[in-house]
């Protein structure tokens, strides 16, 4: 036998693992991502908690806007008569909100409710969103936007670029 014939057998050994390991790029559960509904139990809500107690002890540096599920959705009201503030034009919400009313953000896993303190902006607990339109539309004709996060204890806000997409008619 020669000397790759004889290797055969054993980068087979190798790869069989490989062959029968289920996670890895197939497994990917971010919300909006594609399974298969029937193997799948549907997305549970985010816990609802005040900014302060939502990002006490959390690193300033690791606050970042996460995409919301139909359940989080759900348990904040609904899109009716609301905004979102999406990071692309198909994505689900990472901000909904109540035009000079209130907002919610999805941060850390929580979901954090914020008062309006003025005209696209929102503030609680030392975190504030601040919404403001770009003079761009998207493919679909939604209205670009940007949205500037500031957390607790911050030395930079953060701007998020994306597009605001009113329901029931509501203007940004």
């Amino acid at each position: 036998m020669t000397t790759p014939a004889r290797a055969l057998p054993a980068l087979a050994m190798l790869a069989l693992p490989l062959a029968l390991y289920r996670g890895g790029c197939n497994r990917n559960t971010d919300p909006g991502n594609d399974r298969e509904a029937q193997l799948e139990h549907p997305p549970k809500a985010a816990p609802v908690e005040s900014a302060s107690a939502a990002l006490a002890n959390v690193a300033t540096a690791i606050i970042k806007p996460q995409t919301m599920t139909s359940a989080d959705i759900g348990v904040l009201g609904g899109m009716e008569g609301r905004c979102d503030f999406g990071m692309t034009e198909v994505a689900f919400p990472s901000f909904l909100y109540r035009p000079g009313s209130d907002g919610a953000i999805k941060l850390n896993g929580k979901l954090i409710p914020l008062p309006s303190i003025g005209e696209n902006r929102f503030a609680d607990g030392g975190l504030s969103v601040t919404l403001r339109p770009l003079e761009e539309e998207g493919n679909a004709g939604s209205q670009g936007m940007r949205m500037i996060v500031i957390s607790p204890a911050a030395e930079d806000e953060i701007g998020y670029d994306g597009y605001v997409r009113c329901h029931d008619g509501d203007g940004p």
